[in-house]
C-alpha cells in the first residue's frame, strides 16, 4: 500500500516540522510550550473545568495544576469558581492571557497563509474536510 506508507510519511514529516516551528516561536517567550498549548485550548474553548482541560491537553490532572499554578502566578489565567457548581473551579484567560493567545494564534494564522500560498481554493476545501474527518477520529 504504497499511498499509506506515503501519507504516514508526509504526516509525520509535516509534525515534525510543524512542532520545530512552535518550538521556535515559544523560544524567548518565557513560556514553556506546555504553557501556550494550555493558553491556546482555553482561548480556543473559553473557560474550563480542570478536567476538561486536562483531557483536551492529554495530560493529567496533576501536570495541569503545575501549569496552571505557573500562568496564575504569571497572571495569564485565573481560577474561578464554577458557576453552577460550587464544588467545581474553572480557568479562565486573564485580558493579558487572553492577548498572548490573540497573538500567537495570529502567528498560526500567518504560518498556514504562508504554507497554502500555492494551494487553490478548492484544494483547502478538501483539506479542510479530511483534515476535520482525520481529527475527529482522535
Amino acid at each position: 500500500m504504497p499511498s499509506l506508507e506515503t501519507l504516514n510519511y508526509l504526516l509525520i514529516e509535516f509534525y515534525d516540522k510543524l512542532s520545530s516551528w512552535e518550538q521556535s516561536v515559544v523560544k524567548g517567550t518565557g513560556y514553556s510550550l506546555a504553557q501556550i498549548h494550555t493558553i491556546e485550548v482555553l482561548g480556543n474553548h473559553g473557560p474550563l473545568r480542570m478536567k476538561e482541560l486536562a483531557d483536551r491537553l492529554g495530560i493529567t490532572t496533576g501536570t495541569l495544576t503545575v501549569q496552571v499554578d505557573k500562568l496564575v502566578r504569571a497572571e495569564l489565567i485565573e481560577r474561578c469558581p464554577h458557576p453552577d457548581d460550587r464544588r467545581s473551579i474553572v480557568v479562565k484567560l486573564t485580558p493579558s492571557g487572553d492577548a498572548l493567545h490573540r497573538h500567537h494564534n495570529q502567528l498560526h494564522l500567518a504560518l498556514v497563509e504562508d504554507l497554502t500560498r500555492h494551494v487553490d481554493q478548492q484544494e483547502r476545501e478538501v483539506l479542510i474536510r479530511c483534515l476535520g474527518k482525520i481529527n475527529r477520529e482522535f
